[in-house]
């Protein structure tokens, strides 16, 4: 708990986001991003109950996302919530607004629009939608805060800095004023599977920002691949529900290496694993040589373009838990 934070009342909490979305909406309709990730999850269900019937969820997959993520959306919310989502595949659109976009500010804002312009199509296939839901969580707004120059502190983020003027639909941000781990919470007391609210952050940019560079689909297959196998590994060795956040990052180098006595120049891959109590802070998580080693040969031997696996072993601050 941070310093002179009281705990959250999370029956009281739900009762009176309920409320308020419902009061906010009244005989409107609301469409909104599901990544399933945690915090999309948790305002799709704070929908579900707050105007039912009325709630049009869409997965975007802009070819940035997890092996994972439909298999996901699938299996928890459509067949066992029942909530009506539509998948909605606009992989090419993204990746080529991203061709050979190296930085990382520039991929966040091209993603950032291209999902407000998504939104704006999909609003009008929905007879009178009025709002757009975003999970957007207290950390996103602080991170995006602007200094005395006028930049964002730490970095943009694709849920905060509002919508177009000729956008007309109204935001609904019902988490705007949580952290994390109080997201978490209000997700358990919510009913939503414990696998999905204890799975890792996954940015809302998706690998775009792993990615070091420009992005295109060999590199995130690369990125996927391996990020499994991480996955696979953390939770093999039961280290994963006790980690803040674990993934991978596809770096722009390239080395030499020996494979079955034969000379590679392949890519890198650095892993990323930090705890953390609200993602304002975190620390490098030390994981045993035995974990580390299965990962590393795994991925060198299973993952086609990889020939060498790097840590990163820095704390927050300096660096930020995401590389980009």
């Amino acid at each position: 708990m941070r310093t002179g934070e009281k705990k959250l009342n999370l029956d009281s909490w739900i009762e009176g986001a309920v409320n308020k979305i419902g009061g906010e909406v009244k005989n409107g309709r609301v469409i909104m991003a599901l990544s399933g990730g945690v915090d999309s999850s948790v305002v799709c269900a704070l929908l579900s109950r707050a105007v039912k019937g009325r709630f049009f969820p869409f997965f975007v997959d802009h070819g940035l996302v997890r092996a994972k993520d439909i298999e996901r959306i699938n299996s928890v919310f459509i067949k066992k919530l029942g909530v009506p989502v539509t998948i909605l595949d606009e992989s090419d659109r993204f990746l080529k607004r991203l061709e050979g976009v190296s930085d990382p500010e520039r991929k966040r804002k091209i993603i950032g629009n291209e999902f407000i312009k998504v939104f704006v199509e999909a609003a009008g296939k929905i007879k009178n939608a009025t709002h757009l839901a975003q999970g957007t969580i207290l950390p996103d707004i602080e991170e995006s805060a602007q200094n005395p120059k006028g930049k964002a502190k730490v970095k943009s983020h694709h849920n905060v800095g509002g919508l177009p003027e000729k956008l007309d639909l109204k935001l609904l941000e019902p988490l705007k004023d949580l952290y994390k781990d109080q997201v978490r919470e209000v997700g358990m007391k919510l009913g939503l599977p414990e696998e999905l609210i204890k799975q890792h952050p996954f940015p809302g940019p998706g690998l775009a920002v792993r990615i070091m560079g420009p992005v295109d689909r060999k590199k995130t297959a690369i990125l996927n691949k391996s990020d499994a196998i991480l996955d696979q590994e953390l939770k093999r060795s039961g280290l994963y529900y006790s980690m803040w956040q674990a993934f991978c990052v596809f770096l722009p180098v390239k080395t030499v290496g020996v494979t079955e006595g034969e000379r590679t120049y392949d890519n890198v891959i650095a892993l990323r694993c930090v705890n953390s109590e609200d993602a304002m802070t975190a620390s490098w998580t030390n994981i045993p040589n035995e974990t580390l080693r299965r990962i590393s040969k795994r991925i060198v031997k299973e993952v086609e373009g990889v020939n060498r696996v790097v840590m990163d072993i820095t704390d927050k601050p300096p660096g930020t838990i995401e590389w980009e």
